[in-house]
């Protein structure tokens, strides 16, 4: 079936098998690889994504039903080389450490901080449950969610 998305500001149509994934079609039909897959079970968050501005996983949404819907992944997030506040926070909090888990865990909190989620560590790390890091980073995923908050 034929499925229009439109991928970080730009219009795209594939042709796909109705069970494709959002995750397969953004890394195998688009070259976005900075999407990862991680469990491939709606678990890890590793392929955290935004569609109409609303965080998913897109291991877990099939692209078929995003027909005409406007999708954000990492790669959506920075102008040019200026690169968006979370992803600053990030390099200057130190939180990352293997990079795997890191473009889900930014579009988590991109998305948690436009929510309003961001006040306090325990509320952050409430809203970013959803997202796992096996090294650990997370005292510096919290600092750098914490510091892209208060910079609003």
């Amino acid at each position: 079936m034929r499925v229009t998305l439109r991928v970080n500001g730009r219009e795209r149509t594939l042709s796909l098998d109705p069970r494709v994934t959002l995750l397969d079609a953004l890394r195998e039909r688009l070259d976005l690889t900075g999407t990862k897959k991680g469990c491939d079970r709606g678990q890890c968050g590793a392929c955290t994504v935004h569609v109409e501005g609303r965080r998913v996983l897109s291991c877990l949404t099939l692209a078929a039903g995003l027909d005409g819907k406007a999708v954000t992944t990492v790669e959506g997030l920075a102008r040019g080389d200026e690169l968006h506040p979370v992803q600053r926070a990030f390099l200057e909090c130190d939180g990352l450490q293997c990079g795997f888990c890191t473009p889900g865990q930014i579009m988590s909190a991109v998305a948690l901080i436009r929510e309003g989620h961001a006040g306090s560590e325990e509320e952050i790390r409430e809203f970013m449950s959803g997202n796992i890091c096996r090294c650990g980073a997370y005292p510096g995923i919290v600092a750098a969610v914490k510091a892209a908050g208060e910079r609003g």
